[in-house]
């Protein structure tokens, strides 16, 4: 079966995320169908390829159909492919669980699985809200997010996202958290530096917990970089003082590292590069190589303490099916150890160097604005009065066999952690081809 094929049977049967599908029936989005994937690429039915600039959605660190993934999935399968995490133990979320305390330096050792990043926003939110209740501080149930936020489409995490395209359509469901300003370092006025527009998005954040802090069970962030928004970057000083601030008036801090952990912003964890830990760490997408779903909540001692009770109704009794699942949790592991064996955020920080490179000359052009990078994450915006930019510009990419898949009018790419050289000058060129192409 070709292309054509595979594109009539998946547009009559399977309704696509984040995409109105009448998009895909015209052609004004195209729909894409993979056959295989092999390192950075992914190739369709008809043998075209495709560089994945994106990670396919953030989630693929170390290329399609990795050796070393493949090898640890092979084993796991021939042990244990799953069993209810509610009342049993395995080997491979018990050494994740482990392994991920460790790079906390111990500070987050307790681990809550589940499969998706939504789901993980979920927990933390009802951790935080249900220790209140437990530790007899019952009017702390409010919650803060950073203006232009995304933290996942269920309902919960819907309540601490503010992207009206995600949000408006449910909002009678939701019961919204209060926004606060975000650090967003293109926000800077004349003479500002990042680390000014920080201060000042903290100093509303102090006087809001002012008047509100015995109200809020806890603060929301996406560390230094707010993808969904549309990779919105702000300096490492914000989290340095919400921390303080979250510690003064006694109020959780969130650090939802679902994109930006696993190495993409320059360290393993975003948050390290502020030198905090937060209460609570949610992660997923990369933890797993891009393989399987899998998601995870770090939390302190102190938090599981106040569950830790014979009273079974001061348990935290959210579940889900494939919590801890077998395979995903080796698949992580198996991601651990190349982060290990590789030395990958050393090796990170000369890619994204010739990255950041191999996308200079896009700064000059006379409608990219705000040119940024954070580690392995590179973004600039476009100055453009066309509401269909995005869609012409990834029109543009595949052309190009490149998958970049631009946010409104930001462009942005953030590639595995494998390209090679020519890799990074093919996504370079196809990035400004691509503009030129979708401007004209």
């Amino acid at each position: 079966m070709n292309n054509s094929d595979w594109l009539a049977r998946s547009q009559a049967a399977v309704w696509h995320p984040c995409t109105q599908m009448r998009h895909h029936a015209t052609g004004d989005l195209p729909l894409v169908p993979i056959a295989r994937g092999a390192g950075a690429w992914l190739y369709d039915f008809d043998g075209r390829r495709y560089l994945d600039g994106i990670s396919s959605w953030w989630t693929n660190l170390f290329g399609h159909a990795n050796p070393r993934i493949n090898a640890a999935l092979k084993d796991q399968l021939e042990r244990l492919e799953h069993v209810m995490l509610a009342g049993f133990t395995h080997a491979p979320v018990v050494e994740l669980s482990e392994r991920l305390s460790a790079l906390t330096g111990g500070a987050l050792g307790h681990a809550f699985y589940a499969s998706d990043g939504a789901s993980a926003t979920e927990i933390a939110l009802k951790m935080s809200f249900h220790y209140w209740q437990n530790a007899g501080r019952c009017q702390k149930q409010e919650f803060l997010c950073l203006a232009g936020s995304y933290h996942g489409e269920t309902v919960g995490a819907l309540a601490v996202t503010d992207v009206a395209l995600f949000k408006e359509a449910y909002a009678p469901l939701v019961r919204a958290a209060t926004v606060v300003p975000c650090p967003d370092a293109r926000q800077a006025e004349a003479g500002e530096t990042p680390a000014d527009v920080a201060r000042r998005a903290a100093a509303a954040l102090e006087a809001h917990l002012e008047a509100h802090g015995d109200n809020i069970a806890a603060l929301i962030v996406e560390p230094l970089v707010q993808g969904a928004t549309g990779m919105a970057m702000y300096d490492p000083e914000y989290l340095k003082l919400a921390r303080a601030l979250c510690d003064r008036f006694e109020v959780h801090l969130i650090c939802d590292e679902i994109a930006v952990g696993c190495g993409r912003t320059g360290t393993f964890f975003a948050h390290e590069q502020a030198g905090i830990r937060p209460d609570f760490l949610c992660l997923s997408k990369g933890i797993s190589g891009g393989y399987l779903p899998l998601s995870v909540v770090l939390t302190t001692d102190t938090v599981y303490g106040a569950f830790y009770d014979d009273a079974v109704t001061r348990g935290f009794l959210h579940s889900h099916s494939y919590t801890g699942n077998p395979l995903a949790c080796r698949a992580a592991l198996a991601t651990l150890d190349i982060f290990r064996e590789d030395d990958v955020i050393a090796a990170n920080r000369r890619r994204a160097e010739r990255l950041g490179a191999a996308l200079a000359p896009l700064a000059g052009h006379p409608q990219v604005r705000h040119m940024r990078q954070r580690g392995m994450i590179l973004a600039f915006d476009v100055d453009t009065p066309d509401p269909a930019f995005s869609r012409r510009f990834y029109r543009a990419a595949l052309a190009r066999e490149a998958l970049v898949r631009p946010i409104g009018s930001t462009v942005y790419l953030m590639p595995p952690y494998i390209l090679d050289e020519a890799e990074i000058a093919h996504l370079g060129r196809a990035a400004a081809g691509a503009l030129e192409e979708a401007l004209a």
